[in-house]
């Protein structure tokens, strides 16, 4: 069984301003697609807390998922933090994201979300709306266990496809 972490990225749901709408929806939709959640965690738009939080659950996680600050106000700075923890880069997953975004709203190619790896450790950004958060990581899904599978050393091809 795949694991997941989640982890909210918003200064007003870690200052108890707001409620954190979208880190349980995520959680919720990994459960019912089959991963075992280890946890969550609600961080403020803070690039240390970001990294520290990234760090610690590539320690116990084949999935972590963050949802929040993958826009472009001052505050964002997700991918920014995502980026430094990440060792490899999987450009074509947001973009599939920001693709299927496009069928719900213009502002889609707004999201700046990145998808990495930290050693076996698979980092997805979602964006910060329950809605946005759900619909893109539907969108990416399918692909998220043979991703796991090839960063533990299951490169065997699936299904007639290679990467």
């Amino acid at each position: 069984m795949l694991t997941a972490i989640v982890i909210t990225v918003s200064d007003s749901a870690f200052n108890g301003k707001r409620e954190d709408l979208s880190g349980p929806a995520v959680s919720d939709r990994l459960d019912a697609a089959g991963f075992k959640l280890l946890g969550s965690a609600i961080v403020a738009d803070d690039r240390a807390q970001i990294k520290d939080a990234l760090l610690d659950a590539c320690r116990s996680a084949d999935l972590i998922v963050t949802t929040g600050g993958t826009g472009i106000a001052a505050r964002d700075i997700t991918p920014e933090a995502t980026r430094e923890v990440c060792e490899k880069l999987i450009e074509g997953v947001p973009e599939r994201m920001r693709a299927e975004g496009l069928k719900h709203t213009p502002l889609a190619p707004l999201s700046r979300a990145v998808c990495g790896t930290h050693g076996k450790t698979l980092i997805l950004n979602l964006p910060g709306s329950p809605k946005g958060a759900i619909q893109s990581l539907e969108a990416v899904l399918d692909l998220l266990p043979h991703v796991v599978d090839l960063l533990h050393g299951k490169t065997e091809h699936r299904d007639g496809a290679s990467v």
